[in-house]
């Protein structure tokens, strides 16, 4: 396993990460969860990435439950949870303000069974909260030490300099990493927001790596029984012959250099050096084996370029004006 900083800050944290959504607590069984979790930490992983709001709560109390274990050391994993998302039907119980981030954080903790957790997200940008209170609230998390870092999932590129400006400005904490969706299929953040995470030295960790499974390839002739997208459709706007033609040329790509779809798909998303890590799902212990071998491949300039020509989907300004970019393919 290889491991990255977390943008420009000291933290390193592995290439491939294991998240919890739509998994534990869940569809997998509590004891397949921890057997899981000891895999990928045996493989090198030291990040686990989780939500309050993942199965209400139940995804943090599983993993806490596996890390309440002595046999390992807290210092040397990084743990992450977030905050927005309703936890009840309460006035209060949502959102980015003071209060539900305070008393957030402590569900938090104690369903981790932790002091502390190292990241901690703003799930979703709140329209409703003075950006202020919400960096400050931020900010005395950590200088409590009931998180180390702070970030943002599915920011956009202005709020995100709105956050940095208003923290360099009263002095607080800034955020380090932001968590988009980022795929073959959606690379919207190739311009605007991995430019202004690039600038500010923030990490990105993100999130549906595989598009709900697509592009492991595992559709190319249907929908599987007991597939994420068999029992639940939410997930299948981009299950199209046009996406499906892609995918299986990018199948056909994979088997001829010896590696899986999926694999293809992390170490395409890994080649970019404003990633820090990416955070893949696990229901079986295999799939947790297969993903992190993405963390060892390395895609060639030719590579990267027949991908291209396969997916024909890489983002452009529009308009009169459209800025020269640097290439960090």
């Amino acid at each position: 396993m290889k491991y990255r900083r977390l943008g420009k800050n000291g933290m390193r944290i592995s290439e491939v990460s294991l998240g919890a959504w739509i998994t534990y607590g869940g569809t997998v069984d509590n004891k397949d969860a921890w057997k899981i979790l000891e895999r990928a930490l045996e493989l090198g992983v030291n990040f686990i990435d989780n939500a309050d709001v993942y199965a209400a709560g139940k995804a943090e109390e599983v993993v806490g439950e596996y890390f309440s274990n002595e046999t390992y050391e807290r210092k040397n994993y990084v743990l992450s949870s977030k905050v927005f998302w309703p936890m009840s039907d309460q006035v209060n119980d949502s959102g980015l303000s003071r209060k539900h981030i305070m008393d957030s954080i402590d569900g938090t903790l104690k369903r981790y069974q932790q002091d502390y957790i190292d990241i901690y997200y703003c799930h979703r940008f709140d329209w409703k909260t003075p950006l202020r209170e919400t960096i400050e609230a931020m900010d005395d998390l950590i200088k409590d030490g009931k998180i180390r870092y702070w970030g943002t999932s599915v920011w956009s590129a202005a709020n995100l300099e709105r956050a940095v400006g208003i923290a360099n400005e009263i002095g607080a904490s800034l955020p380090a990493v932001e968590q988009p969706r980022y795929n073959m299929l959606d690379r919207h953040i190739e311009l605007e927001i991995m430019e202004t995470t690039s600038y500010h030295g923030m990490g990105i960790t993100p999130w549906s790596p595989l598009q709900y499974g697509i592009l492991t390839g595992k559709y190319n002739d249907g929908k599987p029984e007991g597939s994420r997208l068999q029992l639940n459709d939410r997930f299948d706007d981009s299950l199209n012959e046009e996406t499906l033609s892609k995918v299986r040329d990018l199948t056909k790509m994979a088997g001829e250099m010896e590696i899986t779809m999926a694999q293809l798909a992390l170490a395409w998303i890994l080649r970019r050096p404003e990633i820090s890590s990416v955070i893949t799902g696990a229901t079986k212990i295999e799939q947790i084996e297969s993903n992190v071998m993405a963390s060892e491949i390395n895609l060639s300039k030719d590579d990267l370029e027949k991908i291209d020509e396969i997916l024909q989907n890489k983002p452009e300004f529009h308009g009169p004006y459209k800025p020269a970019l640097p290439d960090r393919s």
